[in-house]
């Protein structure tokens, strides 16, 4: 097998789109590129190979028993070396590359709007991705590669993931009036909502109905509009207009630690590094 030979992965993306089609022609057009550019990339192939990868006939190509075994192993190889050339276009001197940032939309709005804008001007080369999540799937997606940072509330602890507390925060029920309404507006989806109505519930508190919604944002302006009693959280319930406030007695609370999370062995590079200073940096007032 002459191993000098030459290839690209390219050639390996260009082999997996005749595999699929079944003929050379069909798969030089979907890919857009001319027929002998396409069959010079699996000759490439072949000869680095040492064997046939295609049977050639007038009604197209079938695989043969070594193009099987590549096409089925190919597409692993090119996802791990688009991660590759992800990492190593990420450790260049200057801060670079795409990340990803999970969060809850509601710390979202609170947090990033402070810290983006600054670091996307100072370092122009660095791309970012928002996902908004609960915290408890944000967490489980760092932990699993699939996100970079994420901004988590309380957090579960991993072996693999660094934990750096950036503020606490409270949850709390909130309502325009100096009492509990008969409605309660909350996310139904939060530990923290479910933990408050609990409290309630064995103190003898209920309500006639209840309005939810995925939107703290939303229930937040519709207590200010005297809907109801929400469930927020303190940074966001402050922020409104009406003002909202905590009904007379001594309503249950949930305190929330608001956390950067990452995983070490994957934020090293300059990039990950300047993004980890800019979050840390930015602590809500």
């Amino acid at each position: 097998m002459p191993a000098s030979t030459p290839v690209a992965p390219a050639d390996l993306t260009y082999f997996l789109e005749v595999a699929q089609v079944g003929t050379i022609t069909r798969a030089a057009e979907r890919l857009g590129i001319r027929q002998p550019s396409l069959s010079m990339a699996i000759q490439r192939l072949e000869k680095r190979f040492g064997t046939e990868l295609l049977i050639r006939s007038k009604s197209g190509v079938e695989l043969t028993r070594a193009g099987k075994l590549l096409a089925a192993r190919a597409k692993s190889f090119l996802t791990e070396w688009d991660a590759l050339e992800a990492a190593v276009m990420r450790d260049g001197e200057a801060p670079q590359g795409r990340f990803s940032i999970g969060c809850h939309v509601s710390i979202a709005t609170h947090w990033l709007p402070r810290t983006l804008p600054a670091v996307l001007e100072r370092w122009p080369r660095l791309e970012l991705t928002l996902v908004h999540e609960l915290s408890r799937r944000v967490n489980d997606l760092v932990v699993s590669h699939q996100l970079d940072f994420g901004l988590v509330v309380n957090p579960l602890k991993h072996p693999d993931l660094v934990v750096l507390e950036l503020a606490t925060d409270v949850f709390t029920v909130w309502d325009r009036r100096d009492q509990l309404s008969n409605t309660v507006l909350y996310d139904p989806e939060l530990l923290q909502a479910q933990s408050i109505l609990s409290k309630l519930q064995k103190r003898g508190v209920t309500f006639e109905r209840s309005l939810t919604s995925s939107s703290l944002e939303l229930l937040a302006r519709l207590a200010a509009q005297g809907a109801g009693s929400a469930i927020l959280p303190t940074h966001l319930a402050t922020r409104m207009t009406p003002k909202l406030r905590v009904p007379r007695g001594a309503q249950p609370s949930v305190v929330d630690s608001v956390c950067l999370v990452y995983r070490a062995d994957a934020q090293r590079s300059p990039g990950a590094r300047a993004l980890i200073a800019a979050l840390k940096a930015a602590r809500p007032a």
